[in-house]
């Protein structure tokens, strides 16, 4: 990245919600840039620690004298409130501010071939493929993920190349400040309707999202995608378009022919290009949804030139990246432990139906709900994704970016899904707190169950508490 792509004058950056995964990845990138780089957040995490440990400063909780004369910008995420006091006092101190999705975009602009994964599920798992099929082609990519990913260490990673892969948030609209030259939309399913409102203003912005591509570059979208046509009319770009189903497969440039599964749930397919093979591959990551994700990259990984081989060789090593179906240990009952951060009812039926493999004799899922307005919303949605587990333990409502009186709001809404989930046949049970909920795995749970702890907040917390000095490894 060039120095001055942030200004001649800008030597000291300053995020407010530093801890974030998408800002700390910005923050490093950044730090690497030789900026020198502060931050402050409410929660102290595995990430702060990493960041101070690499010489950012992080200061606890939210205060405006952080925001000294020494700044020259301040950075901050759409979800943070115009009253912040950070925001406010560089603000009164005439220090320019920026949004952390314009920040991104202005680093997107130094890099030839920049490319955005969009959609409402599946982004990160298909960020870190697609960069494992970049870094298994000698491409040296610079990668921002927004989760944890093995290869690389880390969230983000620092290349010296023309190549940068990212994920592309919709949420406030904050996709539409980059510039991408292959641009990806996985789907559009409903989900952050408290500021989208309507499926309709969601899709529109998904529309313009695949106008902001580069008209040399690629659209690569789902062929299941509702309004297909409305999206991609009047592109001046190329589109590519894939689907696992076989009955979409004559409308699909990138399909699957000969899917299989084997005994541990892996699939095996030959990825098409039209009428032509382009790969053998067996993933290592389950489910049909990851077909999907696969099929994605393939196209992708076609609209960068990028060779068959390399595109092989990345599908069949990548393993996504942390808390996407992640086999956490066994316990000396013999039920297994996955974590997975499916946190919305689409994802949660995937997940679920990628678990159902006749492996298991129960599955369990441990559910933590995310933000008080999705669940309020697809509240009946989330009642019905439940269908393909045995038993359902339900945590209160993790707030996260909500301000809702936590002590009502959690409790009352995880009990109302619990009684939701009872309505459509399932066997469900209510837990105010994790230790309660491990008390009765433990006394509940046995040889042959499955234990899946989901969602977007902390309920990995619950596998861990379960496992923890009564596991041994899991060798998968």
């Amino acid at each position: 990245m060039k120095k001055n792509i942030l200004g001649e004058h800008v030597r000291r950056v300053h995020f407010i919600g530093i801890g974030g995964v998408s800002m700390s990845g910005l923050a490093e990138i950044l730090l690497a840039e030789g900026y020198a780089v502060t931050g402050s957040d409410w929660n102290a995490s595995d990430i702060t620690r990493a960041l101070a440990r690499k010489g950012i400063t992080v200061f606890p909780g939210n205060d405006a004298a952080y925001i000294t004369d020494g700044i020259d910008l301040v950075v901050y995420t759409a979800a943070v409130k115009p009253d912040n006091t950070e925001l406010l006092m560089a603000r009164k101190k005439n220090i320019p501010t920026m949004v952390r999705a314009k920040l991104l975009g202005l680093i997107m602009k130094d890099y030839k071939y920049t490319v955005a994964v969009s959609g409402t599920h599946g982004k990160t798992t298909t960020t870190a493929v697609l960069a494992e099929v970049l870094l298994r082609a000698g491409l040296d990519p610079t990668v921002q993920i927004g989760g944890y990913m093995e290869t690389i260490g880390g969230n983000y990673r620092v290349g010296s190349s023309q190549y940068f892969v990212l994920e592309a948030c919709e949420y406030f609209d904050s996709f539409l400040q980059f510039y991408p030259y292959v641009g990806l939309i996985l789907n559009v399913d409903s989900d952050h309707l408290d500021y989208f409102g309507t499926m309709e203003r969601l899709t529109d912005s998904f529309r313009k999202f695949a106008r902001t591509i580069s008209g040399d570059g690629a659209l690569v979208i789902n062929a299941d995608v509702p309004r297909l046509e409305y999206i991609t009319e009047g592109l001046r770009c190329r589109v590519l378009t894939y689907g696992a189903d076989s009955s979409r497969r004559n409308a699909s440039h990138f399909s699957a022919r000969g899917l299989r599964y084997d005994n541990d749930g892996l699939p095996s397919f030959t990825i098409m290009n039209g009428a032509c093979e382009v790969a053998d591959v067996t993933l290592r990551l389950r489910g049909k949804h990851n077909v999907n994700n696969a099929l994605a990259v393939a196209a992708a990984a076609h609209a960068l030139d990028i060779p068959a081989d390399s595109l092989k060789n990345g599908l069949s090593t990548a393993i996504g990246a942390k808390r996407r179906f992640e086999h956490k240990g066994v316990h000396k009952n013999g039920a297994a432990v996955i974590d997975d951060y499916a946190h919305h009812p689409t994802e949660i039926k995937a997940t679920l139906a990628a678990a159902n493999n006749g492996l298991y004799k129960r599955i369990i899922c441990a559910f933590q709900s995310h933000t008080y307005t999705r669940t309020q919303i697809l509240l009946d949605d989330f009642a019905g994704a439940f269908t393909d587990c045995d038993i359902v333990l339900i945590l209160p409502v993790y707030a996260a970016r909500d301000a809702f009186a936590e002590s009502e709001s959690s409790g009352h809404l995880a009990e109302l899904l619990t009684e939701r989930i009872r309505g459509n046949g399932r066997d469900a049970h209510y837990f105010e707190n994790f230790d309660a909920a491990r008390e009765w795995l433990t006394e509940h749970a046995r040889g042959g169950d499955l234990l899946i702890t989901m969602g977007a907040g902390d309920i990995h917390v619950l596998g861990e508490k379960f496992l923890s000095t009564t596991s041994r490894a899991l060798n998968k």
